[in-house]
C-alpha cells in the first residue's frame, strides 16, 4: 500500500536514491544533496508558515510504500510562479501566408520570448520509480495534489500550469538546444538546466528578444517543439482528462508544452467531496476506488474504497483508516480515481 505525504528532512537519502534513475530532464530535482536539502526545508516552511494568499510556496510530496518506508515517487505544487524571479517560456504563434501570384500557401511558426511575473500556480517535479510505474500509481501520484489544493484553496492562484518534459534523450541531448540555446548561452544543455534551478536571471540576460522563426530551424529541432518525452505521455494524458489544455507556451531549453487549467474546473477538485467517517470496517466491501485524503492534521492521501451509509456518513476499510491515521468522526475529502465515462446518447 502507498501513501502520499509532505516530504520531511529525513527523506533526503530516500529522495536521492529515488532520483538515481531519473536521467536528464527532471530540472527541478537535480541530483545535488545541497540543492535538494534546501528545497525540502523550503517545502517544510511552506506547509507551516503561509500568508493569507498564494506567495510562491513550494509544496513537495513523497509517495511512500507504507510497509517498507521506501520512497518511490515525488511530486510538487507551487502556489504561484513569478514574483521576484520571473519564469521564462516561449509563446508559439502561427501565421498563415498565401500568394495567389505564385499559388503557394504556407504556415509560419514563430517563438516569442515570454516571461511571467505574476503567474498561476504550477504542478511540477513529478517522478515515479521505474519499478513502480503503472497506470494506478502514476495517476495517484499526479492527482493526489489536487485534493491538497481543494483543501487549501485560498492559498493557490485561480489557474494552474504544468510544464511537461520535452524531448531530451537519456544522455541529455536536445536537438532544439543544439539548434537554438547553445548559440546564445555557450554552455551545454545539462549545465544550463542545472543553473536555472539556482537563478533564472541569466536566461533573460542572454536570450535575444526577437522572435525565432521555427521554419528556419533543422527538421529535428522543429519536430520537438511542443512535443513531450515518451515517458511523459501518460502524465500528459491524465492531466488532459482532468481538464488541462495546451496554453500556447513551451519551455525555453527543451520546448515541451505547457498545459493550463482553471483550478475550480479541474475534475479532481470540482468533484471532490467531504464526508464524516461513521464506520471503519475490517471486512472487504464493494466500492469503486477513490483517492482519499484526511482533512485533519498534515496532508496524507491513499487509495481505497468509500461507501455512503444509509444512516449518514461514510464507511472506509480498516487498512485505509490505519494508513491515513483516521478515527471514527474524522472527516475525509475524496474523489473518484478515474473520470466517469460520458453517458452515450440514445
Amino acid at each position: 500500500m502507498f501513501i502520499i505525504r509532505p516530504i520531511e528532512e529525513k527523506d533526503l537519502d530516500g529522495l536521492m536514491e529515488l532520483l538515481e534513475k531519473s536521467g536528464h530532464g527532471l530540472t527541478t530535482l537535480p541530483k545535488d544533496p545541497e540543492v535538494l536539502r534546501k528545497r525540502i526545508r523550503n517545502s517544510e516552511r511552506s506547509f507551516f508558515h503561509r500568508d493569507e494568499g498564494p506567495g510562491g510556496e513550494d509544496y513537495l510530496f513523497v509517495m511512500e510504500e507504507l510497509f517498507t518506508g521506501k520512497i518511490v515517487g515525488v511530486c510538487a505544487i507551487i502556489s504561484k510562479i513569478g514574483g521576484f524571479q520571473p519564469y521564462y517560456f516561449y509563446r508559439l504563434e502561427k501565421t498563415h501566408h498565401e500568394s495567389k501570384t505564385i499559388n503557394v500557401k504556407n504556415d509560419i511558426t514563430s517563438l516569442h520570448f515570454h516571461f511571467v511575473h505574476n503567474g498561476p500556480a504550477e504542478i511540477c517535479s513529478l517522478y515515479l520509480h521505474p519499478d513502480f510505474r503503472n497506470s494506478q500509481n502514476g495517476r495517484f501520484l499526479s492527482l493526489s495534489r489536487f485534493l491538497f489544493i481543494a483543501e487549501n484553496r485560498k492559498f493557490f492562484e485561480d489557474q494552474v500550469i504544468a510544464e511537461m518534459r520535452g524531448m531530451v534523450n537519456d544522455s541529455g541531448h536536445s536537438p532544439f538546444w543544439d539548434s537554438v540555446g547553445k548559440h546564445f548561452f555557450k554552455i551545454d544543455f545539462p549545465t544550463a538546466d542545472y543553473l536555472s534551478i539556482k537563478n533564472k536571471r541569466f536566461i533573460e540576460e542572454m536570450m535575444p528578444k526577437h522572435p525565432i522563426i521555427a521554419n528556419l530551424l533543422p527538421e529535428e529541432a522543429q519536430f520537438v517543439i511542443g512535443k513531450v518525452h515518451p515517458n511523459t505521455e501518460p502524465a500528459k494524458k491524465i492531466l488532459e482528462q482532468e481538464g488541462f489544455h495546451f496554453s500556447g507556451l513551451v519551455g525555453i531549453f527543451e520546448p515541451g508544452p505547457v498545459l493550463i487549467a482553471d483550478v475550480d474546473k479541474i475534475r479532481s477538485i470540482k468533484e471532490s467531496m467531504i464526508g464524516e467517517i461513521k464506520e471503519i470496517s475490517d471486512k472487504n466491501f464493494k466500492s469503486e476506488i477513490f483517492i482519499i485524503a484526511r482533512t485533519n492534521g498534515s496532508f496524507r492521501s491513499a487509495l481505497g474504497g468509500v461507501t455512503k451509509l444509509k444512516s449518514g456518513g461514510y464507511k472506509i476499510a480498516g487498512v485505509t483508516a490505519a494508513a491515513l491515521k483516521l478515527r471514527l468522526g474524522d472527516k475525509i475529502r475524496f474523489v473518484s480515481f478515474r473520470p466517469k465515462s460520458p453517458k452515450k446518447k440514445k
